[in-house]
């Protein structure tokens, strides 16, 4: 088997703290922070910001505030701002960066791929026809051809358009 070894992974699967998950630190750090936190949106039950390490370039979540890891567990009005807030984020993304289609998910529970099975969080990712080519194939590599920074600014300029 072979290994990557990624110590900069670390603080994003355990936190600095130890204290919060890296969704409740990132929430709690303040809107003076949004931009180094890449948050997009924070609305009264839910947030939305980019996946430091996306599949895709735009690659966002949608979060509860509330710490929850159960989808049983959200509230009336946690489900409907969840998705009241992934339908305005496709927006957004259809606006700032135009992909062809969308992937939108979760993964509920560690065996299914929750990388923070304590805290839920949905997963939209921007398709494009062609985006999948030879290099995770073969080399086992993703090719993310912008910043985050680039891809933040993008996205809160169309949001700040839409809303």
């Amino acid at each position: 088997m072979d290994r990557l070894w990624a110590p900069w992974r670390g603080v994003y699967v355990v936190n600095k703290s130890g204290t919060e998950c890296i969704f409740c630190e990132k929430l709690n750090a303040g809107v003076e922070k949004d931009f180094e936190n890449y948050v997009l949106y924070r609305g009264d039950n839910v947030f939305a910001l980019l996946n430091i390490y996306p599949y895709n370039n735009g690659h966002l979540m949608v979060v509860p505030n509330r710490h929850v890891g159960e989808i049983e567990e959200l509230k009336l009005e946690e489900m409907q701002e969840l998705f009241t807030v992934i339908q305005l984020m496709v927006r957004v993304q259809r606006s700032a960066l135009s992909p062809d289609g969308f992937n939108v998910g979760m993964n509920l529970g560690k065996v299914a791929g929750a990388g923070i099975p304590g805290h839920l969080h949905i997963h939209i990712v921007p398709r494009w026809g062609g985006d999948t080519n030879f290099m995770p194939v073969l080399a086992d590599v993703r090719v993310i051809p912008e910043g985050l920074e680039a891809t933040y600014a993008k996205l809160k300029q169309a949001l700040e358009r839409i809303v």
